[in-house]
C-alpha cells in the first residue's frame, strides 16, 4: 500500500484551472481499483491520496499522468507501508510482512 502525499507548488488559482482534469484523473484511479482513498489537506496546500499496488515503479508512473504533476502544480512524497492491520471495510487491503 502507498501514501501519497501531495504538495501544492503552484498558486491556487492555477491547481483551481487544473482541479477537473485531476478529478477525472482520480475517477479513472478508483475504477482501475487502485485508488481507496482520497482527499485535500487541510490547511489547503495538497492532498493525499491511498492507493494499493505491489509495484511502487508503476505507482510512480501513475502519479506522472496526473494533471497536476503533468502541469508542474504539485510535488509527490510516495511512502510504502505493509497494511497489516485494517478495519473490518478494508480487509481485502490486509498484507503479510514479506519474508525475511
Amino acid at each position: 500500500m502507498f501514501i501519497l502525499d501531495l504538495s501544492y507548488t503552484a498558486p491556487l488559482s492555477r491547481v483551481d484551472e487544473l482541479l477537473d482534469a485531476h478529478v477525472a484523473w482520480l475517477n479513472g484511479q478508483y475504477e482501475a481499483g487502485v485508488f481507496i482513498a482520497s482527499g485535500r489537506k487541510e490547511p489547503r496546500e495538497g492532498g493525499i491520496i491511498l492507493a494499493v499496488g505491489d509495484d511502487r515503479a508503476e505507482i510512480e508512473r501513475i502519479t506522472a499522468t496526473d494533471p497536476f504533476s503533468v502541469h508542474g502544480v504539485c510535488a509527490y512524497r510516495i511512502t510504502e507501508f505493509f497494511a497489516t492491520k485494517v478495519a473490518p471495510g478494508l480487509a481485502p487491503y490486509r498484507q503479510e510482512l514479506p519474508a525475511r
